[in-house]
């Protein structure tokens, strides 16, 4: 899977695709896989949380908002679309016809509410995790602080 929760193309050549081969790499390449399903989640989740917000959001406001190329914000778009977490309304009475409101589905905001969940137990543990390498570090500088401070007497 993409960024963005699409499957590689069917001529990309399988050995090659994250996690399907089981050799030395294979825990480095899971990891990989892990961190990219991460990345897409947390994407899916900054669009969901935007659209919900603000349904009537072109895709160019859109991808102002992420930072994101209008491209890769219309592929996010469509890879909702096509897992069923939002749907497209057009405006009849508007003149610009390209004008749509891009509205969570019930299943949309079901799973909204699970990429909250994960994204939130994802930074509670990188808190935890930067909070230990933070008191180590300390730790460190501590120690060395001392030895030079030895040295030098």
């Amino acid at each position: 899977m993409n960024s963005f929760g699409f499957p590689f193309s069917p001529k990309f050549p399988k050995d090659r695709i994250i996690g399907a081969n089981q050799g030395p790499n294979s825990l480095k390449a899971e990891s990989k896989c892990l961190s990219s399903t991460s990345l897409q989640e947390e994407n899916h989740l900054k669009v969901l949380r935007l659209l919900e917000a603000n349904p009537h959001l072109s895709q160019r406001e859109l991808a102002d908002a992420l930072g994101v190329s209008l491209g890769k914000t219309n592929y996010c778009l469509k890879a909702l679309l096509g897992k069923g977490f939002i749907e497209m309304q057009s405006f009849k009475k508007s003149q610009n016809k390209l004008a749509y409101a891009y509205l969570l589905t019930p299943t949309g905001i079901t799973e909204k509410a699970g990429l909250t969940v994960r994204f939130l137990a994802r930074k509670v543990a990188e808190y935890q995790s930067m909070t230990l390498e933070i008191e180590a570090l300390k730790s460190e500088m501590n120690q060395a602080q001392s030895k030079s401070a030895a040295i030098h007497d």
